[in-house]
C-alpha cells in the first residue's frame, strides 16, 4: 500500500476521535523523516516523547507501544514519508487527569520533505516559548511571528530572549560557525532531534563544538549560520535582522555529512 494515514493508538482515527483534538491545545509531539521505512535518531524521538509526557501528564507511554504504533503507520505507507507522533490525554485540556488515565498516541504520515533551499533571512523578535524544552502544540507565537516576519520581507523569525540572546527560530534550531568550531546558542530552547543527531556525530568526527551566548551584536564576527529541524540538518542563513552572515558551504556540507553518518533504524 502507498497511502498516508492518521492513526489513533494504532487504528484508523475516526472523526469522533479527532473532533475533540481539533479544539484542544494540550499535547506534545515529535516529527521525523522516514527513508526506506527507517528513521535517524529514533532513540532521541522516543526520549523526547517520554520526557515530555512525564512533564505534561505525569506518566509516559511505553517506548515499545510507541514503536508499535510507528510500525503500524509505516506499514500502510510508502517507504519514504514524513511522520508526526502526537501524545495527548483523552481527558482533554482544562482538566487534571489522574494517574489512571494513560496518554494516547496520534500518528500522521504524509509526503517526504527536505525543507527550503535557502539561504534565509530571519527577522529577530523578542519571544520566549512556554515550556521551551517541550515540543508542544500550543505554539501560536511561532506562526504569528512567522507571518509578521514574512510581511516585513523576511523568510522566517529568529527568537531573542529578554537577555538579548538568540535561542531558536520558529520551527528551527540555530547553529553557527566560527571558522573552526560549531557554535550552539546558549538559551532556553527546544533541543531538536536533528540537533542531537548532528552534535553526537560531530563528536564522532572530531569536530570542535561549543555552547555560548550569541547576541545580534556577535553575528558579524561569525563565519556562517544555519537553521535545522526534522526536515534537514542545515539550511543556510545569510541575514538575521540587519546583520549579514557569510556563505559557508563547507559548514553546510559538514552538517549534512554528520547527519548522514547517523544510521537509519527501523522502529
Amino acid at each position: 500500500m502507498t497511502s498516508f494515514v492518521v492513526h489513533r493508538d494504532g487504528r484508523a482515527a475516526t472523526a469522533g476521535d479527532l473532533a475533540p483534538l481539533a479544539f484542544a491545545g494540550y499535547a506534545h509531539f515529535t516529527a521525523m523523516q522516514v527513508r526506506g521505512g527507517r528513521v535517524r535518531g529514533l532513540d532521541l524521538h522516543l526520549e523526547r516523547l517520554r520526557t515530555a509526557s512525564e512533564v505534561m501528564f505525569g506518566r509516559a507511554v511505553a517506548d515499545d507501544r510507541i514503536r508499535g504504533h510507528l510500525r503500524t503507520a509505516l506499514e500502510a505507507g510508502p517507504a519514504d514519508l514524513s511522520l508526526t507522533a502526537t501524545v495527548y490525554s483523552p481527558a482533554g485540556e482544562f482538566t487534571v487527569a489522574g494517574a489512571e488515565v494513560e496518554p494516547e498516541v496520534l500518528v500522521r504520515t504524509g509526503p517526504a520533505a527536505s525543507g527550503p533551499q535557502g539561504p534565509l533571512a530571519l527577522a529577530p523578535v523578542e519571544h520566549e516559548r512556554t515550556l521551551p524544552a517541550v515540543k508542544h502544540v500550543g505554539e501560536v507565537g511561532k506562526t504569528y511571528f512567522l507571518r509578521q516576519a514574512v510581511g516585513r520581507g523576511f523568510d522566517d523569525a529568529a527568537f531573542v530572549d529578554r537577555r538579548g540572546r538568540l535561542s531558536e527560530a520558529s520551527i528551527w534550531n540555530l547553529a553557527f560557525w566560527d571558522g573552526t568550531a560549531v557554535v550552539w546558542p546558549e538559551a532556553e530552547m527546544l533541543g531538536g532531534t536533528t540537533m542531537g543527531i548532528v552534535r553526537r556525530q560531530l563528536d564522532g568526527l572530531g569536530v570542535p563544538q561549543r555552547v555560548q551566548e550569541v547576541t545580534l551584536a556577535d553575528l558579524p564576527a561569525l563565519a556562517g549560520g544555519v537553521v535545522m529541524n526534522s526536515w534537514t540538518p542545515g539550511v543556510a542563513v545569510h541575514r538575521i535582522g540587519s546583520a549579514s552572515l557569510p556563505d559557508a558551504p563547507d559548514f553546510l556540507a559538514l552538517l549534512h555529512r554528520a547527519y548522514e553518518a547517523e544510521p537509519l533504524v527501523a522502529p
